[in-house]
């Protein structure tokens, strides 16, 4: 008995699997075929009409912060700038 369900179960299964994939893909599809907006202000979708400034950015009075930002750079960049500067200096 256990046998002859095993091959259903398993095949119903794979059958959503492959619905829910091929959703998921469609709903990626369309996203890349839309148009692209202005920027988060011209966005129709935009709830709050406002760019959005990540937490991080601010003081604690809730405005920007006028501190030096840490910023990390990978491997790869072809910038003259940093380089130019000779090691050990900020």
């Amino acid at each position: 008995m256990l046998g002859s369900l095993f091959p259903l179960l398993y095949g119903a299964l794979f059958v959503a699997l492959l619905w829910q994939a091929f959703r998921v893909m469609s709903k990626g599809f369309r996203a890349a075929s839309g148009p692209i907006s202005g920027g988060p202000i011209s966005d129709p979708k935009d709830r709050t009409g406002q760019v959005t400034i990540h937490p991080e950015l601010l003081d604690s009075e809730g405005r920007i912060t006028e501190e030096d930002l840490l910023t990390v750079r990978f491997g790869g960049d072809d910038d003259e700038t940093s380089t130019a500067a000779g090691p050990g200096t900020e």
